[in-house]
């Protein structure tokens, strides 16, 4: 019984997973082909979710997620450290720069994006929050992984994930020489493998032990990041500064009233 009951949460979970990564509703059954699961359980898991407000139902029987995952969401920014506190930094970066911000992490096997603020331009030059994406194909993943050995770094990262959007492919041993000697500096940008248009920079933002729990990342057009590249760096860097050491303070804080 207890069994069943994982499997049924694992299940649960996969649902989220799925409506959170398709950004749009979708049928039950094309929810169990996704997910592998047969076809009667899902219906039933949906119908116990969707009681439970956990998921929400259009006029078709199109599934999306419910209103209380955003109620959940609410609260775990309120209630997270790095979050909350990112959240002016992000603010603060992009009114100084003018450019997209976002705050990044390691999401299972991929990077994500977990807050941005956009840049007051006409057209959108940056990815979505939430969207998994190769590590390989991100600034960032030069830094989230520092405190892996090579070894696991590999075991982590799927193969196929070292070939690029253009379809050419990153040697494994050329992005661990970048990793490395992004880890001495804290500090990576390059041209976006993803996007012809845009230039992209990552500093590590620090929890205890001086660990890289997050990037705080600058999306510029690759023209503005060529001229402005030193100012912009500079500045990005004394940001995630500032944030690791307000996390430094929360922790220290934390410690002391324990």
């Amino acid at each position: 019984m207890e069994r069943k009951r994982a499997r049924g949460l694992d299940r649960a979970v996969e649902i989220c997973d799925l409506l959170a990564r398709a950004c749009r509703p979708m049928p039950p059954a094309e929810i169990a082909r996704a997910i592998g699961a047969p076809r009667s359980s899902v219906y039933e898991l949906c119908t116990t979710m969707t009681g439970l407000g956990l998921l929400e139902a259009d006029a078709r029987g199109m599934l999306y997620l419910g209103r209380k995952t955003h109620f959940w969401g609410r609260s775990y920014l309120a209630g997270f450290d790095l979050a909350r506190e990112a959240q002016p930094v992000l603010d603060a970066l992009t009114a100084q720069t003018g450019e997209t911000s976002q705050l990044c992490v390691i999401d299972g096997r991929k990077y994500t994006v977990l807050l941005m603020r956009e840049a007051d331009r006409a057209f959108r030059i940056s990815g979505d929050v939430g969207e998994p994406t190769p590590i390989p194909w991100t600034a960032s993943g030069r830094l989230l992984l520092q405190h892996l050995t090579d070894h696991e770094i590999l075991a982590l990262i799927p193969p196929e994930d070292f070939r690029q959007p253009g379809g050419e492919t990153l040697s494994p041993a050329q992005f661990l020489l970048e990793l490395r000697a992004a880890a001495s500096e804290g500090f990576f940008s390059f041209d976006s493998p993803s996007d012809s248009y845009t230039h992209c920079f990552a500093a590590a933002v620090t929890g205890e032990g001086g660990a890289c729990v997050a990037t705080l990342c600058l999306v510029a057009p690759r023209e503005e990041a060529r001229t402005r590249h030193a100012a912009l760096k500079a500045n990005l860097i004394q940001h995630a500064a500032r944030l690791s050491e307000r996390l430094a303070g929360i922790h220290s804080a934390g410690s002391l009233t324990a």
